[in-house]
């Protein structure tokens, strides 16, 4: 076990006899065993023992120690005012981090002062500003799995997800029967740390105590749920019960039934509501919680909890999320506005902001809605005064989500109460600007542009233009809120007038021109008196402090006066205080108004943010097209100079391209060298269909487009070799999820499929692949490949078409053109390219040698797949003349062929099988081939004037033919 979790051994030893405090510390790690606890000793957070070593070695600070009568203790320490940026260190370190402040001052407390754990800071439930790294949600995670079919309804058995963001309140569930849907649900939110019941397996192998033995074989892949740097946290089994959790989610929200699909949703999302109010700090002790109600734990600023199904938005995975770069870079070296939320993100506010995240997130389906947010975006890219003015007042919002959290949490400033107030004081001056809205949209937007006049109001009356951070120090009422504290004031301000007074009217009293009136906060205020004039000192003057060179003396009267003063000015301060959270509990309960308009402002940001770019770069209106009322569902892409809408920032020109995809022309196969644009052309026409489906406007001269209900890529290579997965292992797995999941309403990217094994597999592969995809699945698809035999077997797959990426050749160098045409390139040139990367002359001079020979001489496929001597032997064993007294022929009995439906499909299969060359074979009386005729075909096969494939193909079928 780690030493610096859990109660340090070497007190646990002697718990009884360590002094107050130490106990006191012992206790907090015993209770948050599974977090590193930061103790407040005076200005300072301190650990001891093993949690004190960790911590020093990790934050680079001294390793002292603390002595009582039990023994000599390592510590170590954290200032208070820097804790933030030690706390951020050790959450790196994998850690939770529980915050045990004093909560009581020492001067109440007759003995040791008592302390509490405050809040439990992980990575998932983070609400500081200072932790939170950027203004995206920073969700966190709760997974449950049902029962295994046991439940009242279907749902039951399914796995069910909670992702909550502690910082904006943002609350949502879902669930499936399919691990892999979830997972695509977890990667699209990206959670900083998900909480997992006794039934889900946090490594494979390994379930709790609870788990369902019938779902073994669903658990074993529950580890895959979640990506590598999600913090996993198996919590307190009771909290997922059914009831309790039932009962947590009702206190919030009402009748979980109504709200909720099935008991996993409910266990999921119960279990994130208890583990959010423990982060808060609260115990996780049933009973203790229930002898007050658990008011005191309440997030009250939590007050929507939507629950969705993943497929009521356009899916994508992991991989297509990476793949498409939609929120971080794929290059290593990758700029981090080169991302397609980069390029769109021109939101004034981080309500904006995260909006327009939520967006791309999740992409919408329904054409009617695509069109809502369209007519908005038209409207504001056209009026570019009102967007300009809007873009302008939208500067002065600030995170309301995150400001009403803090609020309602109570951790809430007086200058967060000020901003809250600044932030209303524009919504006017917006709602104004939408006064004349034609769009249904803007319409509804300026009706919930709620201005909270009362909210604004009561923090103008209340709090001061420019408070001071600290709440309890006084100066964050404003003149005239509260008689009571006026007259307090007034008393403190007489008082020290009074005082101001007093060494003018002493000095003319006593005759000591020198004599000073002062105050420190050790002994007050006082009378200063300069040792050579100590003899015309009153007799009314009592010594209070004696200097080197002077005495200070007190009165009687100023005594009195500064009673009243320092009197005044603590119970000014206290009701300051107090008043400050009266004002700070009424805004809080007006959460669900802030959260409404915050909604509203977030959107409206958002599409002003689409409208701002459309309007700079020159994007239209995509149309966006009703699903045919067909079987399949054909979809229809149709682009008309295209544009990648990240590349084309950051290059200096970039050449468009058309894409013309339809239910009879759905898929492309497309050629053409490295460099020419292949997969930037693919991931544009993706982006672009992302985009409209957004419902923003697209990079294009026009688009017309069917919204598709999941994008799939395969591009680029990548390796997990922690994980035990060569290159190839994973572009075979991406693979097996495409073929297994995607549809006729799927868009399919594939670059280089293939690639990692011989050309031969290699090719097979691809062929089979394009194959399926055309007769099985159905899917609109675009498939790059330098394997130039799949443009034949394009070419007689009904619904498939080639496209190349033209090139010029000028003085032996590659010019690139980038322009997508029909039909098939005439080769890859990766000599070419080799050369303009700077591969030394000899290398591309011994290349340009060798693919000369390749191209004259014939090719011996066991060689061309790279195989091992011993397999080369092999294979000219099989491939040397046949002697037909070798073969006996009434052995062999091949099973007959099915007889294909049609002349066409026979062909079209025959085709397939030998890479486009025919060929044929006789029958003999009996039905079956003649083994003569094997013989003749395979003198016959003209090995120098076919590829390897077609080669090894045509061996194979006549191999077959042999052993059958």
């Amino acid at each position: 076990m780690d030493p610096a979790l859990g109660p340090p051994e070497e007190m646990a030893e002697k718990r009884d006899e360590l002094t107050p405090m130490m106990r006191q510390y012992h206790d907090l790690c015993e209770r948050y065993d599974d977090a590193l606890v930061l103790f407040q000793v005076g200005d300072f957070y301190e650990t001891f023992c093993g949690a004190a070593e960790r911590t020093a070695r990790l934050l680079e600070v001294t390793l002292t120690s603390r002595e009582d009568s039990t023994g000599e203790y390592p510590m170590t320490g954290i200032p208070i005012d820097n804790a933030e940026s030690y706390i951020e260190d050790l959450l790196e370190a994998g850690y939770r981090v529980a915050v045990a402040d004093q909560v009581e001052e020492p001067g109440e407390s007759s003995g040791v002062v008592e302390r509490a754990v405050t809040r439990v800071i992980t990575p998932g439930t983070l609400t500081e500003d200072e932790l939170l790294s950027s203004d995206d949600n920073n969700f966190v995670a709760a997974v449950a799995r049902g029962a295994g079919g046991d439940g009242p309804t279907d749902r039951d058995a399914d796995l069910a997800l909670a992702l909550l963001d502690v910082s904006t309140g943002d609350f949502l569930a879902t669930s499936s029967a399919s691990n892999e849907a979830i997972a695509d649900e977890i990667s699209r939110f990206d959670p900083a740390e998900a909480v997992v019941g006794p039934d889900v397996r946090t490594e494979s192998g390994d379930a709790g105590s609870n788990a369902n033995a019938n779902a073994d074989a669903d658990a074993d892949a529950d580890a895959d749920l979640f990506p590598k740097d999600c913090m996993v946290t198996p919590f307190d089994e009771a909290v997922f019960d059914r009831d309790r959790a039932a009962e947590t989610v009702a206190d919030y929200f009402g009748n979980p039934d109504s709200l909720l699909a099935s008991d996993p949703e409910i266990r999921a999302c119960g279990a994130l509501l208890e583990y959010a109010e423990y982060a808060r700090g609260s115990e996780r002790d049933a009973e203790a919680k229930a002898d007050d109600g658990g008011e005191d734990d309440r997030l009250e600023y939590l007050t929507h909890l939507t629950r969705y199904d993943p497929r009521e938005y356009l899916l994508l995975d992991a991989v297509a999320l990476r793949s498409l770069e939609l929120f971080e870079p794929r290059a290593v070296r990758g700029r981090d506005e080169a991302t397609l939320v980069g390029v769109l993100d021109e939101t004034a506010s981080a309500l904006g902001g995260r909006k327009l995240r939520d967006w791309l997130r999740r992409p919408l389906l329904e054409p009617d809605r695509i069109e809502a947010r369209l007519d908005a975006v038209e409207e504001l890219k056209s009026g570019v005064r009102t967007r300009e003015e809007l873009q302008e007042l939208l500067r002065d919002v600030y995170d309301l989500e995150r400001l009403i959290g803090r609020i309602s949490r109570e951790r809430a400033n007086a200058r967060d109460l000020r901003s809250l107030r600044d932030t209303l004081a524009v919504v006017p001056d917006i709602r104004a600007e939408l006064e004349d809205a034609d769009c249904d949209r803007l319409r509804r937007l300026h009706a919930a542009l709620d201005p909270l006049a009362d909210v604004r109001g009561l923090i103008e009356d209340a709090i001061v233009a420019d408070p001071p951070i600290e709440i309890t120090e006084g100066g964050i009422i404003a003149e005239g809120y509260d008689g009571d504290l006026d007259d307090l004031r007034r008393t403190a301000r007489d008082g020290k007038q009074w005082i101001d007074d007093l060494e003018e009217r002493e000095r003319e009293r006593t005759g000591i021109d020198s004599l000073k009136v002062g105050y420190n906060s050790v002994h007050g205020y006082y009378i200063e008196v300069t040792n050579p004039n100590l003899d015309s000192v009153p007799d009314d003057y009592q010594r209070r402090q004696t200097l080197k060179n002077s005495e200070r003396f007190v009165t009687p009267e100023l005594k009195e006066r500064e009673d009243e003063i320092v009197g005044a000015e603590e119970r000014a301060d206290e009701l300051e205080y107090e008043l400050f959270r009266d004002v700070r509990r009424t805004v809080a309960d007006e959460v669900e108004r802030v959260q409404d308009l915050a909604d509203a402002l977030a959107t409206l940001d958002a599409l002003v943010s689409l409208a701002t770019v459309a309007a700079q770069y020159d994007y239209c209106r995509p149309e966006t097209l009703e699903h045919e009322r067909t079987e399949d569902g054909g979809l229809e892409i149709d682009i008309e100079g295209g544009r990648h809408p990240v590349v084309e920032r950051t290059q200096e020109s970039f050449v468009p391209n058309d894409a013309h995809l339809t239910e009879d022309r759905r898929l492309a196969v497309i050629t053409g060298p490295n460099m020419s644009g292949k997969s930037t052309y693919m991931r544009q026409v993706a982006q672009i269909v992302l985009l409209a489906q957004v419902g923003s406007f697209v990079p294009a001269k026009s688009a017309r487009l069917t919204p598709v209900d999941r994008i799939f890529t395969r591009v680029g290579a990548s390796d997990d070799i922690a994980g035990g997965r060569s290159t190839f292992m994973v572009e075979m797995d991406e693979l097996a999820t495409i073929l297994r999941e995607a549809d006729e309403r799927s868009l399919v990217l594939l670059d280089e499929v293939g690639r990692g094994t011989s050309t031969a597999d290699g090719m097979a592969i691809a062929q089979a692949i394009t194959e399926h995809l055309h007769d099985a699945v159905g899917a609109t698809t675009l498939f790059a490949t330098h394997h130039h035999p799949l443009t034949e077997v394009a070419d007689v797959l009904e619904d498939a078409f080639t496209l190349h990426f033209e090139v010029d050749q000028e003085d032996g160098e590659v010019v690139f053109r980038h322009e997508v045409a029909p039909g098939a390139a005439t080769g890859s040139y990766g000599v070419e390219v080799a050369t303009a990367a700077g591969v030394p002359e000899s290398v591309v001079e011994r290349s340009r040698e060798l693919v000369a020979e390749a191209e004259t001489e014939p090719v011996d496929p066991a060689k061309e797949e790279g195989e091992g001597e011993e397999e080369e032997e092999e294979e000219e064993e099989e491939t040397r003349e046949l002697d037909p007294e070798e073969v006996e022929g009434p052995e062999l009995e091949p099973e007959p062929e099915p007889e294909p439906e049609s002349e066409h499909a026979a062909e079209t299969e025959t085709t397939r099988a030998t890479g486009a060359a025919t060929t044929t074979t006789t029958a003999t009386a009996d039905g079956g081939d003649d083994p003569t005729d094997v013989a003749a075909e395979l003198r016959a096969l003209d090995l120098g004037h076919m590829t390897p494939v077609e080669a090894l193909t045509e061996l194979d079928r006549l191999k077959r033919l042999l052993e059958e």
